[in-house]
């Protein structure tokens, strides 16, 4: 895994852009703490930050080769998990290797196909390419979004990187963000392409974006497509346990040490079960490591989207697997830190407002970071086998918006409550969240026959897949990488994903229960009582300290009354969060204090131009 820039301009020799070529490669330093590498030739510049995960002496980059017409170099983050076939296959054409490297791999890769290369790989990864034979630059990005990709468009050319903070030391790109910018960043859906930043874009999950002389091009290589299913239950099954399996096997290769992150729920323990199942093949244990915080799990409340701690449940599957485990216990103080806090805005380029959730899952990669380089997750599983209480909901199966936006709204209000009265009018947020939803709708297939109600269904599940996990991936990686830790996610394997998500929900859900295929498929690997588990979602604190701690820290951003945050939030919404008296323990009362005290930091720190006309 690794950070990624470079800068393309026809109208210039870059070779004489070193210091900026330089800056921008450095903000990827916490990606790529191990090896740093620049490469410029003409027009084309490439920075590289590397985190060494396979062949850690042979896996420098920026990778070229000079070939016949000119120097194809490839700068490049991620993991190709099929490298190994690929390599023999094109050893067979002729191709010969000098490193280990999946990144030699993916390069010759290109050299054999072209930018079709992508549709063989498997894996998470987000690559340049800079084809001196016909001076272009190919940017390719993986199926699901899992590694982030950024670029801006330039009068002469593009600026890109894995994030945009490594854009935004370009001069030529201005921290600018207008209306649109603040729409995407209080609705909770990824809008594809859309990246914040004014003139900045995403490449898409499954996109080629070439720019050449003659401008830029887009070319989609994958998207989430409709086909019959016709398995039955216990073929669906198989065939998901068989995925799995081979998944995993796959997503453990490395040559750091390895674990797993454990929640106790579903989809942790499914994931960490199985790997530990493989590494015992090696009389190895697998490493696991889980998040809880002061108190909790003696002093836990259940409410409407917790019902349990997930101490025990953990402590049941690290026995269970025979896991090496530990619990990573933190307290209220460190969570709410301002100079963690700081980090946070700093690792995501942007105000997300999460929270504790957010303060709690950097302390948790940190202190992973300490004894693995690369950790599997539990990620994504539920958009694909359909786990969050949302498609159970009623109203969110029915509603003509995105269904977590309802399901959500209920328990965490409405994010424009904290904005001030005219701006929240100006945004008008839920029209922006309808148009978009009419959009994504729109690319939904369907099924010649397919009932009115297994049609919705498909639809809630692709809005899941296309929309909401982008946001949570890109909140993983972000969060992971700014610790240099690689976080690989075997449930977006694109094979599974394919695969469950033309399965009908009748067979997604047989028993009346959410993930019904997840859980029958490991159903050997897992104790009763995770088996039994209702779906609980990543872990908040309820220490009212924390709270408190909130509500200093509004009260000496009251105190500054000519902070910019206040262009932005309701000054008297803020000062009664702030000075009530009743506990504001809960996430839904938090939320409002934990947005403005990350907008407030995030203009402090970026110093963004504002639009707001």
């Amino acid at each position: 895994m690794c950070g990624i820039t470079g800068w393309v301009s026809f109208d210039r020799d870059l070779t004489a852009e070193g210091p900026t070529l330089h800056a921008m490669t450095e903000t990827m330093a916490c990606r790529g703490p191990d090896a740093r590498g620049t490469w410029a030739e003409g027009p084309a510049a490439l920075g590289h930050r590397r985190l060494a995960v396979i062949d850690l002496p042979g896996g420098r980059q920026p990778m070229s080769l000079t070939v016949p017409g000119g120097a194809v170099a490839l700068v490049y983050s991620g993991e190709a998990y099929n490298f190994t076939e690929l390599r023999r296959e094109l050893e067979g054409r002729g191709h010969r290797f000098t490193t280990d490297s999946d990144t030699e791999v993916v390069l010759h890769g290109y050299l054999e196909w072209g930018d079709a290369v992508a549709e063989r790989l498997n894996g998470m990864y987000a690559f340049a390419v800079w084809d001196g034979r016909h001076d272009k630059l190919v940017m390719i990005r993986d199926r699901m979004g899992i590694k982030p990709f950024y670029y801006h468009p330039t009068p002469d050319g593009v600026l890109f990187g894995s994030e945009p903070k490594a854009v935004l030391a370009n001069p030529l790109a201005r921290p600018r963000v207008s209306l649109d910018g603040l729409r995407e960043l209080f609705v909770l859906v990824k809008t594809p392409g859309h990246a914040i930043w004014d003139g900045m874009r995403e490449v898409e999950p499954g996109t080629v974006v070439t720019v050449d002389r003659s401008g830029l091009t887009t070319r989609a290589y994958w998207r989430l497509e409709t086909r019959p299913h016709t398995d039955d239950r216990d073929t669906t099954i198989a065939t998901v346990r068989t995925l799995l399996d081979d998944i995993v096997r796959r997503q453990l290769v490395a040559d750091v040490p390895r674990c797993t992150l454990l929640s106790g729920g579903l989809d942790s323990s499914v994931m960490t079960a199985l790997a530990a199942r493989r590494l015992a093949e090696y009389d190895e244990k697998v490493r696991s490591f889980a998040v809880d915080f002061v108190g909790q799990a003696d002093h836990f409340v259940a409410d409407e989207l917790r019902g349990t701690p997930d101490t025990p449940f953990v402590h049941d599957v690290a026995g269970y697997a025979g896991t090496d485990h530990r619990d990573i216990v933190l307290d209220a103080d460190s969570l709410a830190d301002p100079a963690l806090r700081d980090q946070v805005i700093r690792a995501r380029d942007l105000p997300a407002g999460f929270g504790d959730m957010d303060t709690s899952l950097l302390l948790l990669f940190r202190a992973v970071r300490e004894k693995s380089t690369v950790a599997l997750s539990g990620e994504s599983a539920d958009e694909v086998f359909g786990g969050y209480l949302q498609f159970f909901d009623e109203e969110a199966r029915a509603a003509d918006t995105f269904p977590w936006l309802v399901h959500m709204g209920r328990h965490f209000g409405d994010d424009s409550d904290v904005l001030r009265p005219d701006l929240a009018k100006s945004l008008d947020l839920a029209g922006y969240a309808a148009d978009g939803f009419r959009s994504a709708a729109a690319r939904v297939d369907r099924l010649e026959g397919e009932s009115d109600f297994e049609y919705r269904m498909r639809r809630m599940s692709h809005l899941h897949l296309t929309r909401f996990v982008r946001a949570l991936l890109d909140r993983k990686d972000r969060m992971s990488m700014a610790v240099g830790l690689e976080v690989r996610v075997p449930f977006c394997d694109h094979r599974l994903v394919e695969y469950v998500y033309n399965a009908p929900w009748a067979l997604k859900s047989f028993d009346g229960r959410e993930k019904s295929l997840l859980r029958e498929a490991a159903a050997d690997v897992l104790p009763r009582s995770v088996y039994d588990r209702v779906k609980s979602p990543y872990p908040s604190t309820q220490d009212p300290r924390y709270a408190r701690a909130l509500q200093d820290q509004a009260k000496d951003l009251l105190s500054r009354p000519s902070h910019r945050v206040f262009d932005l939030v309701d000054r008297d919404r803020v000062r009664r969060a702030a000075e009530r008296e009743a506990p504001v323990g809960s996430q839904w009362a938090r939320r409002g204090l934990e947005r403005t005290l990350d907008l407030a930091r995030w203009l402090d720190l970026y110093t963004p131009e504002l639009d707001l006309s």
